[in-house]
């Protein structure tokens, strides 16, 4: 059914998106699961499909997609695998503090490497710190033109694999969340070390990582914006990116429905009719496909503010957790729905699931979420 909400291009492009995903994600999301492996071979797809660099403008080389655009893919991805998508939706998620904050060279430098066909890197999280960033025990000095930067970060998206990344460290430790700053760094600087990686319940595919940083040299040039304003710059980042979080849980959300639908039309009862002919199954199936929609407008909701550049930070949050608390709904509802083969790994929404599961933690929790939305609601 054609959304006519959306513009005659973005149709185009959503479709290309979902042939996409019909094409190179469905057909392998199990065997690079079960695998735990990372799926490299989906940049250069995405590359020769033209999805690879979604939120990079037309100046830098990139299709410069507005973010109800951005989302719409984002949404397919998460249908097909939301391991593929946390990986495409990489270079988008560290695009975010360049166009924040970025001089016109550093933008050159760091879209020029996505654009083409490599990977960015986000590294905020510590271990210990959660979702406290302002806890950084990473540090940053300044010696003369260089900034050496030393400390490790945890669940780094991407970044065993990415060419070049966006790291949070401390400027000064005695400031807490007004001494964080952010910086560029390549992957070939001296001392950058992916340590451990992570294995995780969902999201198997997806590149996680621990990464060390040991006297990490990187030009003065290289701090995004200015000293002490990385708090701000991670929090504008995740403000773009939490919308994007939530698409991909409409994602799920929309597969697991599909799946449960199409089990509760082939499956019979004890009478030889379609398990989906019982009101109670009906009901279930109409009650899941309302959340999704639901959660399909808050997001888009949010994004059209953002596009209009008006504030959408409550917004963004209350599209972020309501649409990943859907996914993990409507997931275990299919799973449950479908009884004993939902639970089943020879069934797609036992993984669903367990993907549906770190969309409610990562790009912020849940929780947090509910503090942005009841602080603003109770400051206005």
């Amino acid at each position: 059914m054609v959304d006519m909400s959306l513009t005659p291009e973005q149709q185009k492009l959503q479709q290309l998106a979902r042939e996409f995903t019909a094409k190179h994600i469905i057909p392998v999301d199990r065997e690079w699961d079960e695998k735990g492996e990372f799926h490299e071979f989906i940049l250069a797809e995405s590359k020769n499909a033209g999805l690879n660099c979604l939120a990079i403008p037309k100046e830098y080389g990139g299709p410069g997609y507005d973010s109800v655009t951005q989302s719409l893919v984002a949404e397919e991805w998460g249908y097909g695998c939301a391991a593929f998508a946390t990986t495409l939706g990489g270079n988008g998620l560290s695009s975010y503090p360049l166009a924040i904050a970025g001089t016109e060279e550093q933008k050159k430098l760091y879209y020029g490497r996505l654009v083409n066909g490599g990977m960015g890197g986000f590294a905020l999280t510590e271990p210990g710190a959660g979702s406290d960033a302002g806890s950084c025990a990473t540090v940053a000095r300044l010696e003369g033109e260089e900034w050496v930067l030393n400390g490790t970060k945890c669940f780094a998206t991407t970044c065993g694999y990415a060419d070049i990344m966006v790291v949070f460290a401390s400027t000064d430790p005695t400031k807490g969340v007004k001494g964080l700053s952010a910086f560029i760094v390549e992957k070939e600087r001296e001392g950058l070390i992916v340590g451990a990686v992570e294995h995780k319940m969902g999201i198997r595919s997806s590149n996680t990582v621990e990464l060390i940083l040991k006297n990490v040299r990187i030009p003065k040039t290289h701090l995004l914006g200015k000293e002490g304003e990385g708090m701000k710059l991670a929090m504008k980042t995740l403000d773009m990116a939490r919308p994007i979080v939530a698409s991909i849980g409409v994602g799920i959300a929309r597969r697991a429905l599909d799946e449960a639908v199409k089990y509760a039309k082939e499956y019979l009862d004890v009478n030889g009719k379609p398990i989906g002919n019982h009101q109670a199954v009906a009901f279930k199936l109409a009650d899941m496909a309302t959340q999704v929609e639901a959660a399909r407008q808050l997001v888009r909701n949010a994004l059209r503010l953002k596009d209009a550049g008006v504030p959408y930070t409550k917004e963004a949050a209350m599209a972020k957790t309501f649409a990943t608390d859907t996914a993990m709904r409507v997931s275990a509802d299919a799973v449950e729905l479908m009884g004993q083969y939902g639970y089943s790994q020879d069934s797609i929404v036992e993984k669903l699931m367990r993907d549906a599961k770190v969309t409610q933690i990562y790009e912020g929790t849940n929780q947090v979420q509910r503090i942005v939305i009841s602080g603003i609601l109770l400051s206005s």
